[in-house]
């Protein structure tokens, strides 16, 4: 039932239709005309209409009463957060996998929801776990209502000892995801601790958060072709790149059954003994070169001649074999520009810096590869100078597959897929840094980011299946608006619901969730006459 116009100008008629089938089709039905518009609107009759209907329509005098004062308001609860990730927990089988994990264990509290609130935080606030505790009060999360923080503490625990079946379930719950898996990309970074660092895991070593006084940890981190993340892994953080690659792919192969894969990972992972090793595995991979400190790159790959082939208006490509051993050098031709106009701007300071003397020049790693020290006397070095020019722009990949040239540069540009994945590690998650002092702790705290993030991963696929391309900051905001606020009319309490912001909308519709009503009562909330002076807080 609602109400139309009817006519036009002046004979317009406001009618109370109902629509109604007959067969199979819907018509539509006069039940009252209740006179001409602009009468109706004249003599206040339309708002004298309305205030009468009103006194039977409950949700009309809440909002109603809520928008004058009239009142009482509780607490407000964010529902954001939960309506849209809460549906993709469960979806993902996340809840599933866990309670299964947990069945035989009697803790006293739900160990899988704290878990869900713990990576329910890191996606829209992130800190500690005591952060977390304090963020949940305010942030409906059905069934944490009993969680303290020392229960934050024991499933950060129970997850970082169960952090492998937990990751094994969730890829072969998505299995279908995975069938036509070809390609793995795998990287890896550091994440500094305050502290010891645990038992084991914390180590002085090269640090790529520039905290070289810090102890740390490597974290790894596998995704397939498409960017979906497959699992994370870490070390002690004394252990080089050059030793990572072989042991999560042999953990791989045999975790998830991954026996033709190709593996694309960064210049750091390159050596011949990495090399040989995949060749005796049966496997394929494209390896970034280290073109100043590999002597058969930078002196037999970037010195043979040939032709490069156009690939982009930004890529060129050129194929090169070293006895058995296949390299692709790529070219960029705006980076070649960028690199020698940022070596003359160094050159030109240098020369400057010069002409005062040479103190405190030679222990300049910037400087010092373009000088020569000849009988007490430093200078350029001409030969540097055009040696350097050699690396303008270019990156050397080194790979056993048959796939095109082209093909191997297009797939090796993919790894941005896992270092967007290790910033949203670091910034957007702020997973860093690491307080916690039991190792099994700390794997469990980052694995909460890298389940959050998996999250996330589906909430874009799902916005991007639609059309839809929208920024996480955005939705972050536009969700952390949208909330409950109890109210109590009479002996009755309600949840009023804000308006929709921006985005929200499409978020909740792109992962199957219905709009909240505006208003709703709480269950099994009347409130008693003895209490009537005061609101559940």
């Amino acid at each position: 039932m609602f109400v139309r116009i009817k006519g036009k100008e002046p004979n317009r008629y406001l009618q109370i239709v109902e629509n109604h089938r007959e067969g199979k089709r819907t018509v539509q039905r006069v039940l009252a005309t209740l006179g001409r518009v602009d009468q109706l609107t004249a003599h206040g009759e339309v708002d004298i209409l309305l205030k009468s209907l009103s006194r039977f329509a409950t949700q009309v005098q809440v909002i109603e009463g809520y928008r004058q004062g009239s009142l009482e308001a509780g607490t407000m609860q964010l529902i954001g957060p939960d309506l849209v990730f809460g549906r993709l927990w469960r979806q993902l089988g996340l809840d599933q996998i866990l309670s299964r994990r947990l069945q035989d264990r009697h803790f006293e509290f739900s160990v899988e929801r704290a878990i869900y609130l713990t990576v329910l935080h890191r996606l829209f606030e992130s800190g500690s776990d005591r952060a977390a505790d304090k963020w949940g009060r305010d942030v409906q999360v059905p069934g944490s209502d009993n969680l303290g923080l020392h229960h934050l503490y024991r499933a950060m625990r129970w997850l970082g000892n169960h952090k492998d079946d937990v990751e094994e379930s969730l890829f072969h719950h998505r299995r279908d995801l995975f069938t036509e898996l070809s390609l793995a990309f795998f990287d890896t970074t550091s994440i500094y601790f305050e502290g010891h660092g645990g038992e084991s895991l914390g180590k002085f070593g090269f640090s790529k958060d520039h905290r070289p006084d810090r102890r740390q940890m490597i974290v790894g981190a596998v995704l397939t072709g498409e960017g979906q993340p497959v699992c994370c892994e870490l070390w002690p953080g004394n252990l080089s790149d050059a030793k990572a690659l072989l042991p999560v792919v042999d953990r791989l192969r045999r975790r998830f059954d991954l026996q033709q894969v190709c593996w694309v990972a960064d210049r750091g992972m390159i050596s011949q003994t990495t090399m040989q090793e995949l060749q005796d595995r049966g496997l394929q991979y494209i390896l970034g070169g280290r073109l100043r400190r590999q002597r058969e790159i930078r002196e037999q790959v970037l010195g043979r001649p040939g032709r490069y082939q156009q690939v982009a208006d930004n890529l060129k490509v050129k194929e090169v074999w070293v006895e058995s051993r296949r390299y692709i050098i790529c070219l960029n031709p705006l980076e070649a520009a960028k690199d020698a106009a940022d070596r003359q701007a160094i050159l030109k300071t240098l020369a400057e810096r010069l002409k005062q003397g040479a103190k405190g020049i030679i222990g300049n790693r910037g400087y010092r590869r373009f000088l020569k020290i000849e009988k007490g006397a430093v200078h350029l070095d001409p030969a540097r100078i055009e040696a350097e020019a050699r690396f303008d722009g270019k990156y050397v990949l080194c790979t056993n597959t048959t796939l095109p040239a082209a093909e191997v540069a297009r797939q090796y540009k993919r790894l941005y897929l896992v270092e967007r994945f290790f910033r949203a590690t670091k910034s957007l998650l702020d997973t860093r840094p690491v307080f916690h002092q039991w190792d099994a702790t700390i794997r469990g705290h980052v694995f909460c980011s890298f389940l959050a993030l998996v999250l996330l991963d589906e909430l874009q696929r799902r916005l991007r299946s639609r059309g839809w391309e929208l920024s996480w900051s955005d939705i972050r905001q536009d969700l952390l608006a949208l909330a409950e606020v109890e109210v109590r009319q009479e002996d009755q309490l309600y949840f009023l619901r804000t308006a929709l912001q921006g985005c929200a909308g499409k978020v909740l519709q792109a992962v199957g969730v219905k709009i909240p009503a505006p208003v709703r009562p709480k269950e099994n909330s009347v409130v008693p006459k003895d209490t009537r002076a005061h609101i559940t807080n």
